[in-house]
């Protein structure tokens, strides 16, 4: 019997000693090459064994129809909210060009795939992320996407499952695809808020801002085995820190051992666990019964009711108790707004008189200020500007604003991290949370204060004195100057993605006036974690960016030279912004802002945090999120 050997797309009949080649048409993509171990396999076997390498039990990245077919019930999967039209926020016609050749390469319209299907019986929202697609990157589209599918599942009383699969926000869209980050984190806010289930699936690679957002955010996290998952790649650790990562760093195994995941699921028993934790959820298999919002509340759980005022406080929820579902609480708050609105705009009347002459007043200033920096300066001289050493820091103008401030230390669960600063002043004789991040002002005090780069504990941190804020009805400042969250093995074991996640996502509902201001540096999702307010405001020379110029170029064009070229690109200061609606104020730096120009810089920011206390006093605590959250749904 001849023996039949492959060999560049023919096989190859061995008879004694003696090979001879037969010309037998093989199709070029009948077979694979595992990355992992070299194995050539016959590509009908892989898809049987779910996409594994049957000889070193790899896992092949899937597209996101393949994984529809594997996990939903055949047949059952109906498409949400295909063919949103695509937004080029920078105006990059390479991008756009890119954007029409994946689209028709890919067969996708983008990175996320969203709809609803039946899981072993059981109707849930599902969203499946394909790397196929700039690298399953968060756009503006593929979060407005996600974010409708969690508003539709919320409407329609159903439990979610979402596959992350990405690199994280999409830099060539800038400062837009930062925001969604935010935007979908409330989303899965409201929808928890509902009593609805949420399960996140992490899959390889998970990493930059889907990990720092929505990913981590599940009521349950699951893992595929050996799944990359981490806020920084080990390549960015590597170069930053120097520090030379062990084997199985960010993987998945990796987080099951720090606590970030729940389990871990094998691929073949992936459908059948979701059932199963759908079940357990109290989800029946019968459809019409799991979209019914009046079912019995012994049926399923999903119809559990959240009380209006006791959602934010956390007070104890019975069955005794009239409550009413997040919906209405948001139509309740609508209505009360509308009863104030008229309050709200005869205040803005009164005081418009007064914001025209303090503008005229401080261009006066401004302008004659000997070391104003005309318009003219170039991007890359204006990301320059917030990283001198001799710039105002947050303690500069927390002292400068607030009277008789109180730090408060600790994150309640490991340390205190000095680059977060935080506690209580007094504001016009209201006490006011004030929350900064503190870059130091010599060599000594940067490395105390790591370069005002957070640690998780620092997040957390921010979060525990702005719920006692929320507790205790205390208006919330935040002073924003980051180059970015830190990176490095400590904070990848503790949770850097999780630890900002969870800012976005507490930060969406907090039912106090938030106003977050951009002092300096505004770095991706660590600057993100202290901005997710009513208002954010910008110095006149600040920036807020989705990543550094620097990396913008080293990533998208492979040459960290054109940075100043990328910074142009970019639109990442405070102007510009503010002509893209991200900014709702830019406050002048009289030149810059040093110690010389501390004074009226402070006595500017006093006077337009006064005007926002006035206006914000006039929303009910119940309309603050509603109106946070219409600020992000609509980038």
């Amino acid at each position: 019997m001849a023996i039949l050997k492959f060999r560049k797309g023919n096989y190859i009949s061995l008879k004694g000693s003696r090979a001879q080649e037969t010309a037998v048409n093989v199709p070029d993509d009948l077979f694979m090459k595992c990355p992992a171990c070299g194995e050539t396999l016959y590509r009908p076997d892989v898809v049987e064994h779910a996409y594994c390498c049957g000889k070193c039990g790899k896992y092949f990245r899937l597209g996101a129809r393949n994984r529809l077919r594997m996990v939903l019930d055949k047949g059952s999967f109906q498409a949400w909210d295909e063919g949103i039209r695509e937004r080029n926020p920078l105006q990059d016609a390479a991008y756009g060009e890119k954007l029409d050749s994946l689209k028709g390469n890919s067969s996708l319209d983008e990175a996320v795939i969203t709809g609803v299907g039946t899981i072993g019986g059981i109707r849930c929202a599902i969203a499946v992320w394909d790397t196929r697609f700039l690298m399953g990157s968060m756009g503006t589209v593929a979060g407005e996407k996600l974010t409708r599918a969690f508003e539709r599942a919320q409407r329609e009383r159903l439990p979610i499952v979402v596959f992350a699969c990405s690199g994280g926000a999409r830099m060539q869209e800038g400062l837009a695809s930062l925001m969604q980050m935010a935007k979908t984190s409330a989303a899965v806010k409201r929808h928890s808020e509902a009593g609805l289930l949420y399960i996140s699936v992490l899959t390889d690679p998970t990493t930059g801002g889907v990990t720092a957002s929505f990913a981590m955010l599940g009521d349950i996290i699951l893992a595929e085995p050996g799944a990359l998952i981490g806020f920084a790649g080990p390549r960015v650790i590597e170069q930053t820190t120097g520090q030379k990562l062990p084997e199985g760093f960010q993987r998945a195994e990796f987080l099951l051992e720090h606590g970030f995941v729940d389990n871990i699921v094998e691929r073949p028993q992936l459908k059948a666990t979701l059932h199963q934790l759908l079940q357990m959820h109290g989800y029946p298999e019968n459809s019409e019964s799991a979209n019914n919002p009046t079912a019995d509340k012994a049926t399923t759980h999903a119809d559990r009711k959240v009380d209006v005022e006791g959602m934010a406080f956390g007070q104890k929820k019975t069955e005794q108790r009239e409550a009413v579902s997040w919906e209405r609480a948001e139509a309740e708050g609508k209505r009360d707004f509308k009863r104030r609105q008229e309050k709200w705009e005869a205040c803005q009347r009164e005081t418009e008189q007064r914001i025209q002459w303090e503008k005229a007043a401080a261009d006066e200033v401004w302008e004659s200020s000997n070391d104003f920096f005309p318009e003219k300066k170039s991007a890359w001289e204006r990301v320059k500007l917030p990283r001198r050493k001799d710039r105002l820091t947050a303690l500069d103008y927390i002292n400068g604003i607030f009277a008789d401030f109180t730090e408060l230390h600790g994150d309640r669960g490991c340390r205190d991290d000095a680059a977060i600063v935080g506690g209580i002043g007094f504001f016009n004789g209201r006490p006011v949370t004030v929350i900064g991040v503190q870059k130091g002002k010599n060599t000594k005090e940067n490395l105390c204060r790591n370069f005002g780069m957070p640690s998780p504990e620092g997040y957390r941190k921010a979060l525990r004195l702005m719920q006692q804020a929320e507790k205790f009805g205390r208006p919330i400042v935040t002073f924003v100057d980051t180059p970015g969250a830190a990176c490095g093995m400590e904070a990848e074991e503790r949770g850097q993605g999780e630890a900002i996640a969870r800012n976005l996502l507490e930060m969406s509902a907090l039912r106090v006036p938030v106003l977050a201001i951009m002092i300096g540096e505004g770095g991706s999702g660590g600057a993100l974690a202290l901005a997710v307010a009513n208002e954010v405001w910008m110095l006149e020379n600040a920036t807020y960016s989705v990543l550094s110029p620097e990396g913008f170029a080293s990533i998208l064009w492979k040459d960290s030279r054109r940075s100043a070229e990328a910074a142009e690109q970019m639109r990442m200061g405070a102007a510009e912004l503010k002509e893209m609606g991200f900014v709702e104020k830019i406050i002048p730096e009289y030149g810059q802002a040093q110690e010389k120009t501390r004074e009226p810089i402070c006595a500017f920011l006093k006077k337009e945090l006064e005007l926002f206390c006035q206006r914000y006093e006039q929303l009910s605590p119940a309309m603050l999120p509603v109106q946070r959250y219409e600020r992000f749904r609509k980038m």
